[in-house]
């Protein structure tokens, strides 16, 4: 299904197809196009459902919005290494225990001032460490082994997987590994909506509601300083969002509704224009959702098309 088209001075260069869900407050399908039941990696966008498992398996962190870093992609800003840290630290561990791969941070300014610096990839500057924190952080508390954190096997994915399922209201399809060594989990995009829903509607005491409030009052923590994630969350009262790799994103908002989209050729720029769509057949108006709705085409750092939906 076509979903989004790349228009350049006026003539459409490509067109982006994939598939996207919308559910209402009672989450039912209002809008759908492409496969909406056939399974799908969420990819980052699982990490709140994941963050779920790890406190019912014991985790607690030195503040509530750690859960935050613990759910998010971080940019590896300064803020964000610090309290990867700070997890490790106040479960007594130290960087050296992270599985995750070594990578540079995801903000440029930020890449560019390590390396000018002298440094270069660790662990701790992956976007996914402070979910490596939080698993590791969990497994201490839990007393399961550190080593084999990462293995579908282990206790803790063991755990994570059941508590998945049961969000999301479908058995995974799949275990896959994620782009930084973890376990990842392929389901559909109507259950990846639906397990937002259950987030953000869920009571305060509940480990779904606490995820949800944690990411949406520190959204600076679940992805960084300009990013769709933290611009989304800032823009529209209520809003849980969390992308993920090739062209994933998945919202909720209490009492509205929910939207979950994977965009088939994994173009993120495809993203956002479908997301405002799917936004606006549930009613939802906000100015970021204008900003949103198109993504300028640059040639020669001059606009000279644009990405927007046809959905």
């Amino acid at each position: 299904m076509i979903l989004a088209e790349v228009v350049r001075s006026g003539f459409t260069e490509c067109v982006h197809e994939g598939s996207v869900v919308v559910l209402d407050a009672a989450g039912a399908v209002v809008a759908e196009a492409g496969d909406v039941t056939g399974p799908v990696f969420p990819r980052s966008a699982n990490k709140p459902l994941q963050t779920v498992g790890m406190l019912r398996s014991g985790l607690r962190t030195g503040e509530p919005a750690d859960l935050a870093l613990i759910s998010g992609s971080h940019y590896g800003e300064r803020f964000h290494v610090e309290r990867v840290r700070r997890i490790l630290d106040t479960a007594g561990l130290t960087e050296d225990v992270l599985r995750c791969v070594e990578s540079l941070p995801l903000l440029d300014s930020e890449r560019d001032l390590i390396l000018r610096e002298g440094g270069g990839p660790s662990r701790i500057l992956m976007n996914c460490s402070g979910k490596h924190a939080g698993m590791l952080a969990t497994c201490v508390q839990a007393g399961w082994p550190l080593d084999d954190y990462r293995d579908a096997k282990h206790p803790l994915q063991l755990a994570i997987a059941e508590t998945v399922e049961e969000l999301v209201g479908e058995p995974i399809a799949v275990t896959g590994i994620d782009g930084c060594g973890a376990p990842v989990f392929a389901f559909s995009l109507t259950a990846l909506a639906r397990g937002f829903q259950r987030l953000v509607a869920g009571p305060p005491p509940s480990y779904e509601r606490l995820v949800a409030d944690t990411m949406r009052a520190d959204p600076e923590l679940v992805a960084g300083t300009g990013a769709e994630d933290t611009v989304l969350m800032r823009g529209v009262p209520g809003l849980l969002a969390k992308g993920g790799a090739e062209g994933v994103v998945a919202v909720a908002i209490p009492g509205v509704g929910a939207v979950a989209l994977k965009i088939a050729d994994g173009a993120m720029r495809a993203r956002m224009p479908v997301l405002v769509s799917g936004l606006r057949k549930l009613g939802v108006e906000a100015a970021v959702l204008d900003e949103l709705a198109v993504v300028p085409v640059l040639g020669g750092g001059v606009r000279v098309g644009e990405v927007r939906s046809v959905w």
